[in-house]
């Protein structure tokens, strides 16, 4: 049993606990919002799943794994694509890292 007197580690963001390196948990982040603008989209069509998965070109269970957050199965090109087939225009902006 670990004792809780003192707090594991902090950090900047989930990504960042559960990644094993920076760029890791920049994809991971990137992933994330990517699926989650999707899945916004595709909600807002009201359609059954099978449909809406033949509208984005992919199988429904594929769309199942999208909805449910499993972005583990989803590479970052896979995403975007299925951003712009959402509708959705995908920008990228690029900042000087705090750090």
């Amino acid at each position: 049993m670990i004792a809780m007197d003192k707090p594991i580690g902090t950090f900047a963001s989930v990504w960042d606990a559960l990644a094993d390196t920076p760029e890791e948990a920049a994809h991971m982040r990137l992933r994330s919002e990517l699926a989650i603008a999707v899945k916004a989209a595709v909600e807002g069509w009201r359609l059954t799943q099978e449909s809406a998965a033949q509208r984005l070109g992919v199988t429904q269970p594929r769309l199942s794994d999208l909805l449910r957050g499993r972005i583990d199965r989803f590479s970052l090109d896979a995403l975007v694509g299925l951003a712009q087939r959402s509708g959705l225009a995908v920008r990228m902006e690029i900042v000087q890292d705090a750090a």
